[in-house]
This record gives structure tokens, C-alpha cells and sequence, in this order.
């Protein structure tokens, strides 16, 4: 009997059960999400209330903080449980993890990822320095985010005299995947996606734990005609293929073939940037790039870096890195981070991570939610929601050098800047500069062991970790050193110096 596993999507959904564990993949604006699954799960759910009491696990951030991606899924009794690195792109889910009504709990994107592998090996979890000293370490939160988690899913072992974190595996139940083309016999091609994610590993560790793995595709094939070498997730590991015809590699862009690396072309051509605050805090945080260095920026600040680097037409003097797996190309910000057009190569999400969590970073430049006179950052629980951190332990921990791109302070701030300075007329309400952060997200302490370098660069201030302590190293041109700043911190930083004066270059247009 000829193999065929095309079904239609509420078929597939009908695989999954009550009490399953799901593994997703996606990102953010669309990025590999089987939009199609998502909703055909959804409506079973408001039509049967079935399935319950799901467990969803997934390493990036996914949907549109609206309805879509991880928002299929918040809804009180279809979901028991959430593992996920970031969960802004779901205001839905954000608050049931704050009302109670979920199990919420936050792993490092990388580590979500590299599990998912590990699971599909049967090897005893994952093994790993990422997350010592943050929040996921046991002695901390163990990336426990309310009071509703109660299970320990990572513990501290000593090996070699060191100390490191198990990942705990467990099984998968049900993966949801995404493709680009499939035959019947369930082979799976991901050529026209802008990523490869950690697709193949959530796959992997579905189908080896005993449980489906249902993908999600734009067009169907014949048997034999997809190159061995476009093949992702062999059919041997495929229970289901949903196509989808409307399949689009975003919400926004149905299909960009420079995006998916299929070929080179033409980027859109943007205006140059109005000078800006935030484009002045850019520009001081370019000044720590070096030729030949391999990079990564997150979101916030750091995307008007690489627009700044781009503007500049200096793409091709550092190796540019994405998370997601994608080196090079020009960047997509806002809801289309993680897409980049004409990228050089593209790697699965797993791998990069092992280059992250090795030490192959250079710089990475990250934004920062506030941070404290240790050196410790939050970028993971901010006004009590739970935000998530995605890549960002696995990338600030591991990078040699790390630059923190973030605004002084928050809510209500008036900044005016051109002509070579920077005038604050009047402060924010919420200082991101203070004594004690919320939650630990990257531990000063632990950099300072590892020998990293550390800047925190905001629009008026330039700080440095050192063994003993935050440094003020530099202030914004125009701005009153005791007013300014001192007096809007939450502590006292060292200043075994008078602090210089940023370029006013920076400030001007």
C-alpha cells in the first residue's frame, strides 16, 4: 500500500491529545509558524474543548501579540503548562502566566532548543554552564515565573570540579513543524523558509519519544523529486503534512526569495535615519566594533546598530550572526526580527547555539529592561509580566564582549539632542539605572569570572564592569553630571576618574 500522509489540518490536530506535550517552532512576524496547525488547533479547542491541560514548549518568542502564533493557545484549560524562552509575542499568555491560570516557566532560548535535541538522543538531558548565576539557576528561580510552577526541570551537578546545569528531558509528545514543500511519503524541504530554527530537533525528539510530528507546507510534490539535499526532516520521522496554500514566509511578506536565501537581489531602499536619541546611543555603541569580528544584536537599541552599520555600508567588515541561524545579510527589525535578506549562510538553530555557548561570539550587543550595581541585568520580568529572554542568556553569557544598548530611563522622559549635545528637559518616571534588579537575567558576578568585557551604553551615560564594581566611565555632552545622573540612579557607581565627554558627534545630525 502506496504511503501517503497528507491530511487535511483538522486531522491533524486530532492527534493530539489531552495532557500531550507540544513542541513548537517559530519567531516572531510569522517566522516558520504553521499558522494553519495553530488555528485548527484553536478551533477544535473553542468547539470541543478538547484538547486539555496541554504542555507547550518552544524556544523563541511566536505570534503577533494579537491572535496569532503562541495566542492559539491561551486559553485557560487548553494549556497546563508553558516552557518557553520568550513570550512577549503573547499578551494572552503573558497574563494567564500572571493570573495564575497557567504553569509558567522561562528556559534560554538555546538551551530550549538544544534540549529538544538531547530528548531526541536519549541522552540524560542537557548539559550546559548557560544560565549560572541567572534566574533558571535552581539556587535562584529555576526559571520558575509564578507561583503556580512548582516542578524543578533544572538542577546543579558538579563534574571535573565545575559546576554546570542539567536541563532535565522529558517527552514530546506532539511536534508542529513547518516546511516549504512535501511529498507523500512525509519528506520535508525548507528552502524557501528564512530559517531553519530548531525544526529537525523538535521533529527528532517528537517522533523518538514515541509521540507525531505534524508539518505544516505551502505546496505538495510528487514522490522522488525534492533533492536529498533540500530534504530537512526526512519522511521517516513524519506522521502528518498539512498544505497550506496561503502559506506565507510572514505575516507581512508572502514570499522574498533573498529572504530565504535562495538568491541575492536588491534590498529596499531605506531613508537615513533622523538623528535621535536613540540613534545617538547607536552611534557611541558602534565605536566598540572592530574589523573582523563576529557579531550578534538583539533587539530594542541594538537594531539601530545594525541599521547604522548597514547605512554605513560596512556589512562586509564583521561576521554578523542571528539566533535564529542566519549569518550576514541585511537585518529585519520590529515584528520581522530574525529575517534578513541575502544572508550568506543559514545553519540550524541547535548549532548556533553550540557557537554561542563555546565562546565563538565576539561582541553581541543586547538591550537591557534595567540594570543594578552588581552588573546584573534584567531583560526577563518587567512590571511583573513575563517577558522571556529568548537567545539573550545563551549570546550575553558566552560573548567576550558584551554591549548593554538601553535608554537611562523610562516613561515620560524628554530628551532633546542636536548641535553636538543632549539636554534631559525632563526625567522618566521609571529609572532602568538601580540598586537591586527584579530578576537576574545576565549575572555581573559570573561575567566578572569569566573575564568578560561589559559596557552598558545609554544616551547620557557609558558604564563598565569591573572586579569592583559599575564604573562610570563617560556622560553625554550638555548633560549635568550630579542632576543627570547620579541623582536619578539607584546607586553610587565608582569613579576613580572624572568621567570624559562623549563625541558630540554623536549628537548631531
Amino acid at each position: 500500500m502506496a504511503i501517503n500522509k497528507f491530511m487535511s489540518a483538522a486531522e491533524a490536530v486530532a492527534l493530539v491529545r489531552d495532557g500531550d506535550t507540544v513542541g513548537l517552532i517559530g519567531g516572531g512576524g510569522g517566522l516558520v509558524e504553521a499558522s494553519c496547525i495553530f488555528a485548527a488547533l484553536e478551533k477544535r479547542f473553542l468547539e470541543t474543548a478538547q484538547p486539555r491541560n496541554l504542555t507547550v514548549v518552544h524556544a523563541l518568542g511566536i505570534g503577533d501579540k494579537k491572535t496569532k502564533g503562541m495566542n492559539c493557545f491561551a486559553y485557560e484549560g487548553m494549556v497546563k503548562r508553558v516552557i518557553g524562552g520568550h513570550w512577549v509575542w503573547s499578551p494572552r499568555m503573558q497574563e494567564l502566566a500572571r493570573d495564575e491560570k497557567i504553569e509558567a516557566y522561562v528556559l534560554p532560548g538555546g538551551v530550549i532548543a538544544q534540549l529538544f535535541r538531547e530528548i531526541g538522543a536519549g541522552r540524560p538531558g542537557l548539559l550546559t554552564h548557560v544560565g549560572l548565576g541567572t534566574f533558571v539557576d535552581p539556587r535562584i528561580d529555576g526559571g520558575k515565573m509564578n507561583k503556580s510552577a512548582k516542578e524543578d526541570l533544572v538542577e546543579v551537578v558538579e563534574l571535573g570540579g565545575k559546576e554546570y546545569l542539567r536541563y532535565k528531558p522529558f517527552p514530546v509528545n506532539v511536534a508542529i513543524i513547518r516546511g516549504s514543500y512535501a511529498d507523500a511519503h512525509g519528506n520535508i524541504c525548507m528552502d524557501q523558509e528564512p530559517a531553519n530554527l530548531d525544526a529537525y530537533a523538535v521533529a527528532l525528539a517528537a517522533h523518538n519519544s514515541g509521540g507525531k510530528v505534524i508539518a505544516q507546507v505551502r505546496t505538495a510534490v510528487d514522490v522522488g523529486t525534492l533533492p536529498a539535499r533540500s530534504v530537512r526532516i526526512p519522511g521517516a520521522i513524519v506522521d502528518a503534512v498539512v498544505v497550506d496554500p496561503t502559506q506565507s514566509q510572514s505575516y507581512d511578506i508572502v514570499y522574498d526569495p533573498t529572504i530565504s536565501g535562495e538568491r541575492r537581489g536588491p534590498v529596499p531602499h531605506e531613508p537615513p535615519q533622523p538623528l535621535s536619541v536613540r540613534q545617538a546611543t547607536a552611534r557611541r555603541a558602534a565605536e566598540e566594533l572592530r574589523d573582523g569580528a563576529v557579531i550578534n544584536y538583539g533587539v530594542g537599541v541594538p537594531d539601530a546598530v545594525a541599521k547604522l552599520v548597514a547605512a554605513r555600508g560596512d556589512l562586509d567588515r564583521y561576521y554578523q550572526t542571528i539566533e535564529h541561524g542566519t549569518y550576514g545579510g541585511n537585518l529585519l527589525d520590529g515584528m520581522l526580527f530574525g529575517f534578513a535578506r541575502n544572508a550568506s549562510a543559514m545553519i540550524d538553530a541547535p548549532s548556533q547555539f553550540d557557537f554561542y555557548s563555546g565562546g565563538g561570539l565576539d561582541i553581541a550587543f543586547l538591550g537591557f529592561g534595567e540594570f543594578d550595581q552588581h552588573g546584573n541585568v534584567n531583560a526577563s520580568k518587567l512590571g511583573g509580566l513575563t517577558v522571556g529572554p529568548g537567545g539573550f542568556i545563551d549570546i550575553a553569557q558566552n560573548a567576550r564582549k558584551v554591549v548593554f544598548c538601553g535608554n537611562f530611563d523610562t516613561k515620560g522622559s524628554k530628551l532633546n539632542t542636536g548641535h553636538g549635545e543632549l539636554h534631559v528637559e525632563r526625567n522618566g518616571d521609571v529609572s532602568k539605572v538601580v540598586a537591586e534588579v527584579d530578576q537576574i537575567t545576565f549575572s555581573g558576578p559570573q561575567a566578572v569570572v569569566r573575564g568578560q568585557e561589559v559596557l552598558y551604553i545609554t544616551e547620557r551615560a557609558v558604564f563598565r564592569l569591573t572586579k569592583d564594581g559599575v564604573v562610570l566611565e563617560e556622560i553625554a555632552p550638555g548633560v549635568d553630571l550630579q542632576r543627570d545622573i547620579l541623582d536619578r540612579m539607584g546607586f553610587k557607581p565608582l569613579m576613580p576618574q572624572p568621567p570624559k565627554v562623549m563625541s558630540g558627534e554623536h549628537f548631531k545630525e
